[in-house]
């Protein structure tokens, strides 16, 4: 058994990470519009046409000459002739024009015809046999949506490194763009040590437990737009680890090993990662997943995750996510945050970052408190399965106490009073 050289502190450890990261995703294929939802853009878009493509009409109403309308009012109604009407779909080529003293029945989006500049609204006008009467006065433009309005021709819609999204799909959609070009999906080589491991579907002997970390990390990895590469579990031998892990490099951009990463007799990973890397980091100032770190050969990054879920859950969300930022040019979205009452106490070992799970619930009358779950037991999952948040105690604060206001990231939604599964 031997102790940890130096515990490095978060933020040093993950600017080191991204510093020492070189190697870049710029590969791009081409896939359909919807086929792109998540991922990351990789090429800049832009607008090939304006949309909207004509002016229209912004509500349902009669499209006039603004002109025409100055000084109406309930007491003195302007009254205009009825000369046809614009619907949605029609070509704006074959619509009457506007003339002084004329109005033109509108739909919501139908094509302004020539000569109208402003909508009046349905409301602000009866109808009265081949005429209308005027309540109010609008001016020009008014409720009209203009032509490339939303994007003119040559509009950037969509940059390189931008992470695609649903209102990106629809800006896309209402430019006529039915395919896009996105990066290639990040490949990750995962390799789960230790000779305890089940795979599921297996049977479970005695002694043995089944391996949750590797799925629940895939599952992360999916989630952030990665293809996981299963390269199985490895025993506690130190020449088949790195042997696993030099496969790794070859075939992904990344390296995810769990398990055999602290200190033990039978922590084999670091030692193997050693003779393969150029830079490592090994032990973080945090809690749980003290013994997570990373490395990185010729510019790929080789994470070493406890093999306990929750540690390699928290160690995951620490250095990931940045190293794909950096692989792939682009910036995550952060998670919701919300400020809550704590409900108990909580304590952290100075000069450790600790994250705590918790509920995060509201109460009857709607204020919102944070209970905090367990701050050690890093291989107990339910406490993710039954909090919805993560509390993060900076390595300057020993704790909070009850009572105190605390800022949570949300793993999932609010609950409504105490969550039944607690």
């Amino acid at each position: 058994m031997k102790g940890f050289r130096r515990l490095v502190p978060v933020a040093e450890a993950v600017r080191a990470l991204r510093s020492r990261i070189t190697h870049r995703i710029s590969a791009v294929e081409e896939v359909l519009l919807l086929d792109g939802l998540g991922r990351v853009c990789g090429e800049d878009i832009r607008a090939p046409v304006d949309s909207p493509p004509f002016d229209r009409s912004a509500l349902d109403g009669y499209a006039v000459i603004a002109e025409d309308t100055f000084g109406a009012s309930q007491t003195n109604p302007i009254q205009l002739e009825v000369a046809g009407e614009s619907r949605v779909g029609v070509d704006p080529r074959r619509l009457p024009r506007v003339s002084r003293g004329q109005a033109i029945e509108i739909m919501t989006g139908a094509p302004m015809p020539p000569g109208a500049n402003a909508v009046i609204p349905l409301e602000k006008a009866r109808r009265v046999g081949g005429s209308i009467e005027v309540y109010d006065q609008v001016h020009p433009s008014q409720n009209v949506s203009k032509k490339g309005e939303d994007y003119s021709r040559g509009d950037l819609v969509l940059g390189r490194g931008w992470i695609i999204k649903p209102w990106h799909v629809g800006a896309l959609a209402s430019l006529g763009i039915a395919a896009i070009k996105a990066l290639r999906k990040p490949r990750a080589a995962i390799i789960s040590t230790g000779g305890e491991l089940v795979e599921l579907g297996q049977p479970l002997e005695p002694g043995r437990v089944y391996n949750s970390t590797k799925p629940m990390l895939e599952a992360l990895l999916k989630a952030y737009g990665e293809d996981p590469l299963d390269l199985g579990v490895v025993g506690d031998s130190e020449k088949a680890v790195f042997e696993k892990i030099r496969e790794g490099l070859r075939v992904a951009d990344m390296v995810v090993v769990t398990g055999g990463t602290s200190v033990g007799a039978l922590d084999l990973v670091p030692e193997a990662v050693s003779k393969l890397c150029d830079f490592m980091v090994h032990g973080l100032a945090i809690r749980p997943g003290k013994p997570t770190g990373f490395a990185t050969s010729n510019g790929k990054p080789i994470f070493m995750l406890s093999g306990f879920p929750v540690a390699a859950l928290i160690g995951f969300t620490i250095l990931i996510p940045p190293a794909l930022e950096e692989m792939l040019g682009c910036r995550f979205d952060p998670l919701p945050r919300i400020r809550g009452t704590l409900a108990r106490r909580v304590a952290s070992p100075p000069g450790i970052r600790s994250y705590v799970r918790v509920r995060v619930y509201r109460g009857g009358s709607g204020e919102v408190f944070v209970e905090p779950l367990r701050t050690t037991g890093s291989g107990v999952l339910s406490t993710l399965t039954r909090g919805n948040g993560l509390l993060t105690i900076p390595e300057e604060v020993e704790g909070y106490d009850e009572g105190d206001e605390v800022e949570v990231e949300l793993l999932s939604q609010i609950y409504e009073g105490v969550h039944p599964g607690s």
